[in-house]
Order: structure tokens, then sequence, then C-alpha cells
């Protein structure tokens, strides 16, 4: 999707957008931790994120990597930066090229900034000499296929020290085809209003986005701001100068400041904020918080959960089994090469390419490093009984650690409904992975399990699922005999299936009802599906938890039992109007 229908949709609501930017690490290890990153901030549903470019093509293939997997597998929209530096015409050509043969539809059209090493930038002898020659290139060669952005200087561009001749350049540039202006970081919002005003006297009619950069460190902030030559207010230098050997001080600072200066912003008719994140996450989120724009900001989901953004997959994926909800990327990354299915079903889970997770691994390159194994060491500790492992399940329940192998991200907000019965559930020896509460005609608008378009009812049964014990499984399983509205699989590692679905059943665990439309049912519990997952989900508990710590350890031991000997249950509750599983296993 362009970024533009993005913008017009905040502009009709009369909301002000905001975007993130981030830029390519150098490490596995380090993109690992991005892509988590990245994930986790996708909850503020910023209308877009953009990754910048490295001098000379330093980080080309990452950015376009990040680029296709961002926007395919955390349905999010992706400007992706593209410069002149050290480019050819025939390199620009070819990205542009494999930018819209993967769907990236966005690009801020940048000169670039001299390469590292050099003082100042140098033309390529086959390449273009500014922003506005790439933007025509692009035009001529690509019609209006792609959303052009480029960049405007508040302050004046630091090799241009006249305003007016400097926002001429900018004019060109826009004249060229440019559709939106996104700026480079101030601290003066005087400055960026005046700047503003005289871009609209000199008939630059497109958006123009005020680039926030949050003050995290004093010396960073002080190299940044004089290699732009951006101005600082006295009231801003005189605050840091008492506090800049102070770092926790210091950034607290910069989120008021930062907060201060998009609030006034936003009063004088920004119609969006772009915030230069420098890879980083705390002082974006409390900003966005402190405005108002806090994670649970409710833009109205189209589907339950997260859609990709790629064309193919948004038009026509409309159904998913249940069991990947907390681990999306593998789902989208499983079902990539699945034949068609009709119906909405993203293709036939008998194809033979079902299963496949090569790209997701790629993906996730960097989470075998040492340092991830010991920040997962940190958060899941070194359990050497089944209590230690039932603390890690009930502290992730309370929200004291916010991932487990099985949930790359922390417990939904429906999720939270129920919390207390989680917990008290997974006390017992119920390690559970996935869960939502039961919804009897929610409103579609609603905040935590709304979704689907405006002036619609929503659907849902209580579903869990866990793991535990075979005496324990034996238990529930007695406990649940008086009732007929459960439904219910169990199997262990080896494939051993206990079950009252018949062997092909989907049932709809989620559905809504909408003016204009058919029921849609886009979750579901497939039967055949588990069988999959089944094989996924148990390999976590080595993969991803047992292999942090040493073979034959206690540590590793006391997984390897667990693997080795529990089932991994799901349990379905039919009666969407007055079941109440969890209180039912709780009191048996």
């Amino acid at each position: 999707m362009k970024i533009s229908e993005k913008i017009a949709n905040y502009k009709a609501q009369g909301k002000t957008f905001y975007s993130f930017e981030f830029f390519p690490p150098k490490t596995d290890y380090g993109l690992d931790n991005l892509y988590s990153r990245i994930d986790r901030m996708a909850s503020f549903q910023p209308a877009y994120i953009d990754i910048t470019w490295g001098a000379g093509g330093s980080t080309a293939d990452k950015t376009l990597g990040m680029c296709k997997t961002i926007q395919k597998y955390f349905g999010l929209e992706v400007m992706m930066h593209l410069t002149c530096t050290n480019m050819p015409v025939s390199s620009i050509k070819k990205v542009l090229t494999e930018a819209k043969e993967n769907g990236l539809s966005n690009i801020l059209a940048l000169r670039g900034d001299p390469p590292d090493g050099s003082s100042s930038w140098k033309q390529h002898e086959n390449g273009f000499r500014c922003g506005a020659d790439l933007v025509r290139y692009i035009r001529k060669g690509f019609g209006n296929y792609f959303f052009l952005g480029v960049g405007g200087y508040p302050d004046g561009h630091h090799e241009q020290s006249d305003l007016d001749i400097d926002i001429s350049f900018l004019k060109e540039k826009v004249d060229a085809g440019s559709d939106i202006v996104v700026t480079q970081l101030f601290y003066d919002v005087d400055k960026f209003l005046f700047f503003r005003d005289k871009c609209i006297k000199s008939n630059i009619k497109v958006p123009i986005i005020p680039g926030i950069m949050p003050i995290h460190n004093y010396a960073r902030f002080l190299k940044f701001t004089q290699f732009c030559q951006v101005s600082i207010p006295d009231s801003v230098s005189t605050q840091l100068e008492s506090i800049k050997n102070d770092d926790s001080s210091v950034i607290n600072y910069g989120i008021d400041q930062a907060a201060e200066m998009c609030q006034k912003l936003i009063e004088n008719g920004v119609p969006g904020l772009h915030f230069y994140t420098l890879n980083l996450e705390h002082s974006v989120s409390e900003i966005l918080k402190s405005l108002g724009f806090d994670s649970s900001r409710s833009t109205l989901r189209e589907l339950p959960w997260r859609q990709s953004a790629s064309d193919d997959r948004k038009t026509s994926e409309d159904v998913r089994p249940i069991y990947w909800s907390n681990r999306p990327v593998s789902y989208l990354t499983r079902t990539e090469n699945w034949d068609d299915f009709p119906n909405g079903r993203w293709g036939d889970i008998a194809s033979p390419s079902f299963g496949e997770l090569n790209q997701y691994h790629a993906i996730r390159a960097g989470s075998k490093s040492d340092k991830v194994k010991a920040r997962r060491k940190k958060m899941w500790g070194e359990p050497k009984s089944i209590k230690d492992i039932t603390d890690v399940f009930v502290s992730f329940c309370k929200g004291k650690i916010n991932s487990l192998p099985w949930c790359e991200i922390p417990l939904a907000i429906e999720s939270q409904q129920i919390s207390s019965d989680l917990i008290n559930f997974n006390e017992l020896g119920f390690f559970t992975i996935n869960s939502q509460p039961k919804v009897n005609g929610a409103p579609s608008e609603d905040v935590e399990v709304g979704w689907g378009g405006p002036g619609g009812r929503v659907y849902q049964k209580a579903y869990l699922e866990f793991f535990t014990s075979r005496d324990k499984l034996d238990g529930l399983l007695k406990s649940m005999e008086s009732t007929d509205n459960i439904s219910y699989q169990a199997i262990n590692v080896d494939g051993d299936l206990i079950t009252n679905l018949l062997e092909n059943s989907v049932m709809a665990v989620t559905w809504g009802i909408f003016p204009g439309k058919e029921v849609i049912q886009p979750t579901i519990v497939d039967a055949r599906s588990f069988l999959i997952w089944k094989d996924e989900a148990f390999s976590l508990w080595i993969d991803d938890w047992a292999s942090i710590y040493k073979a034959k350890s206690e540590s590793y031991e006391i997984i390897k039992e667990i693997y080795d000997t529990y089932y991994l249950v799901n349990v379905v509750d039919n009666d969407y109007v007055a079941g109440n599983m969890l209180q039912q296993i709780l009191k048996s």
C-alpha cells in the first residue's frame, strides 16, 4: 500500500499519524534484536517505518532485505531510503526494479551524505548530482508506482547558508514529483513553523512532516547537532549542561523535551510526526504514551491478527489456524509457497511445501548467538525443577517477562482479561502458550477484541492451549466428561493423539457479523494443522530453551523431560454465550 492512502485516512479522521526510522545493524545479532524491537513497536501502529540506506551502498543489501522482511512478516508499511551516493544509474535502476518486484512502493529519495572517510559529497560519474535528479528519474522510469518522499531542512542544509535558496531546491524536488517532505531533526519548533510557512508561500503543497530525534545521550546530541548544523535553543542547552553527566536524567529530559515539541507541532496542524529512533525503543514509546498514543491505540483491525503488508497476502488471506497466533512470522514463512486455496484459505495443508521454515531461520539469524542465549537465560533463569518451569510461565502471565519460546510478544491484551485464571492454571502445572476469552457480540470497534469494519459485532469461543503431563491430562479429560460443549486435542512428541474431533474437522473460533457482508470466520481450529504445529511447538522446548544451557545440565535435563513426556493440548469451549471453561477446570 502507498503511504499516501494511509495519510489520507488519518487526515479524513482528523488524526495525527507518526512514523519511525531505523537503520540496518552491522551484525546478525543486532539485526535479530532490531526485528524484535520493531515487532514490539508495531503495537503503536505507526503509519509506516523507514529504513536508511548506507552511503555508497555499504548496507544496501541489508536495507532492501529488511524492507522486504518487515513489510511481509511484520505487517508494517515500509519506506525505503535510496541515495545517490556512489550509486551509478544502473545500480539505482536495479534497486528500484527489485523493490517493485517485491511489492515495495514507497521511496525516500535523497542525495545522501558523503561516504565514510570522505569530507565532501561527490557525484558518481554515472550517477545523479542531487535528489531532484533521482526523483525525476524514478518518475520517468516507473511512473506513479512509487510514493516518493524527499528531505527538508528547517535550519537550512549545512552546505547552503541561504534558507530561501535551500527552499528553492526543495521546491525543485517537489516539482520533480515528490509526494511528501520529511525534515531533518530540529529542536526549535518556531524555526520549523517559520520554515513550513515559507515553503507554503513558495507553493510547496505536499505534506511537510517534522523529524523528531529525542535526546538520548549528551555527547551524541552534540555530535548530531554539530554535524547537521542544527540550532539549539538556549533553554535546551542550559538544561542539558546541568545534567550532562547523568545519563538517566538526560534521557528523561529528552523524552519531556520531545513530547513538548510534538504537542506544540500537533497544535499547529502538522499532519504527522517522524521519529528518528536510532534503533532505540524506550524514548519514542514514552513520548507517544505521553501524547496519548499508547500501544493500545485503537486503529480498527481488518482481521483479529496482524496482517502482512505485502499486497498479495493482504488481499487474499483471511483465514488462519489459531496455533500460530503468537508466532506470526513463523506462520507466514510456513505458508509462503502454499498453493492457492479457495474461500480465502492460504493454501492446501496437504501441499508438500507446507512446513518449511528456512526463511524464518534466516530472519532470526542471530537467535543462536551467545548474547541471545544470555538474554534468554536472564529472562527464564536456570530451572532445576518443574516448579521452576512453572514460575517462568507464571511470570509471563503476570507481565514480568515479555516472551516465551512460543510467544514472541507479551500476553495479548484480550488474554489479560483472564490473566488471574491463567496464573492459577499455570500454578497447577498446565503451561499455557495461547489463549483467548469468550466474546459474545462485542462491538467491532472494541479496543481489546474488535476487528473488521464499523457497525459490526464480533464473537469468539474461549480457547486455551498448553503443555501438561499425562496424569494431569487424564484428570482434566475426566473433569470434562460431563459436558458436551468442549472440544479438545492432545498429542505428545511421538504423535500419540487423544481427541474428540474428527480427523479433518475445522471449526471457527472467531467470527464477525458486519453490515452488507457474509459472516467472516478468520480464525480456526484445524485438526490437520495442529499436527504440523505440534512439531514446531515441541521443538521450541529444545531449540529455543534447553539449547541455552549445557547439555546434560540440570536445566537441560528438566526441559528435555518435559519434551519427552508432556502433551500439547488445546481446548475449545463451544458455548460462547455462557461457557466458562477455565473456571470449570479450576474448580474440578
